[in-house]
Formats: structure tokens, sequence, C-alpha cells
């Protein structure tokens, strides 16, 4: 049994990439059992050692590059960083350097480009899909072609938002309305998959893959902090070999 999914998408031979689900490793209730996120209440020892995990299964090159996540739109270089960095989003033009995020629920979406020259790690959630984080991404790629992953979120089903949230997007660009439905008066479901494509398609990006997931009813794969409320999360990385 393997705890992680490879991306389906045509990304260079060079270019490696993974999510991890919930299982696999060694925390214990609500954070059963791979949770490598330090912020939410976990037995320290525990992350430590799905962290330890998760590099030995997933045979990485060096130890990820984690990030302490805002919801901002700030987008670091991955290199060289020996502490936490306050950021949603990395990239690297170096080999071997983990580029990390952690989601349950929010958008991972990974980027990379045809040449296998750059990769890059997105946390969207959908304050910072609509003030920038997957543009201001985007900007630090070389300029040729652009292949994006979307990764495990919360599906079009079960994403209920209120008008807020609607007219903050639909305000922004009217493309935006068709990644919303109502559901009753002031409540929509959103497809924060769909919003993504429009934001990608936006920002030059044609080549999208993934998005077919659902972290609220696949509970036995993923974390669902909708769902759970106190839960772990799932790292998404990308990285060169």
């Amino acid at each position: 049994m393997t705890h992680w999914i490879i991306p389906d998408w045509p990304a260079p031979l060079n270019v490696r990439a993974a999510t991890t689900l919930r299982t696999g490793g060694f925390s214990q209730a609500e954070f059963s059992s791979l949770n490598p996120a330090d912020h939410v209440q976990d037995n320290p020892a525990h992350v430590f050692k799905n962290r330890q995990q998760i590099t030995r299964m997933l045979d990485l090159p060096s130890d990820p590059v984690w990030l302490q996540q805002m919801h901002s739109v700030d987008v670091i270089c991955a290199d060289q960083t020996d502490q936490v960095i306050l950021a949603d989003a990395s990239y690297t033009h170096q080999k071997n350097v983990v580029c990390t995020v952690l989601t349950a629920d929010c958008l991972p979406l990974l980027l990379c480009d045809l040449q296998g020259t750059t990769v890059a790690a997105i946390h969207g959630g959908w304050r910072g899909l609509l003030n920038g984080i997957v543009e201001n991404a985007v900007a630090k790629m070389p300029n040729t072609e652009i292949l994006a992953w979307l990764g495990p979120a919360i599906g079009p089903q079960c994403f209920q938002v209120g008008q807020d949230v609607y007219d903050l997007f639909v305000n922004k660009s009217r493309l935006f309305a068709d990644a919303f439905t109502q559901k009753s008066g002031d409540k929509y479901l959103a497809d924060i998959y769909q919003i993504a494509r429009i934001i990608l398609n936006g920002a030059g990006v044609q080549s999208i893959y993934g998005g077919q997931f659902c972290t609220v009813t696949e509970t036995e794969r993923f974390f669902s902090y909708r769902c759970d409320g106190q839960t772990g999360r799932m790292a998404t990385l990308i990285w060169m070999e």
C-alpha cells in the first residue's frame, strides 16, 4: 500500500512530485496518522517522525522546505533556507530542493516548466487565490510553457461559501461566476478547482491537470479541516532531480 499520490501530468522526467495521504505515519487520534504539520497541536515527536517518514518513503534528495502558511500572497525562493519562512508558496531553480505546502481542504497547486528548470508549490486557499498567490508564483517561472497540477482539495459539492465570497470573486472578474452554483439565498457552492483554472488561464497557463479529488468525502485518504475541525495536513511536494 502506498501512502502518497503521484501527479498524473506530463512533467519533464527530472521533475518529481507527490502528495502524501493521511495514512502510513505515527500520529494518533484525530491526527491519524501521517501528519507533518507542527501547528495543529499534534504531538511534536510524532510530527518529527512523520516528517522523517515522508523524506524516507519518497526518497527525497533533501528535507522538505516547510513554510509557515498564512493565506498570504507571498512567494519565496526555497534555496538555502535553514528556518521556517512566512509564505504560502515557494519555487526553486535548483536541483534537489524540495518545495512543499501543507493542506487539508485548501488547494495544493504545483507548477513546472516544460524544460524542467523551475518548479513551484502553492498553498491555495480562497483568500490567496483571490488576492494573487497563483499569479505571483507564475511570475517566478521562466517564459516558456508552464504545466500546472491541482492536488487534493475540497470538492465542488462540499465547498459552501457565503454571498461575501461570491461577490469578492465576481466583482474581480465575471469569469468567476461559472465557478459558483447558487444553493439557497446567499449560499453558494464554490468550485476551487475551476477558480484555479480561471486564474491559471488568465496568467497564461493552459496545460492544467488534476483537480478530481475531494478531501471532504474521501476521508479514508485525506485530512479535512472542514469535516473534522482539529486534524492533520497532507504535504504536497515538488523537486527536480
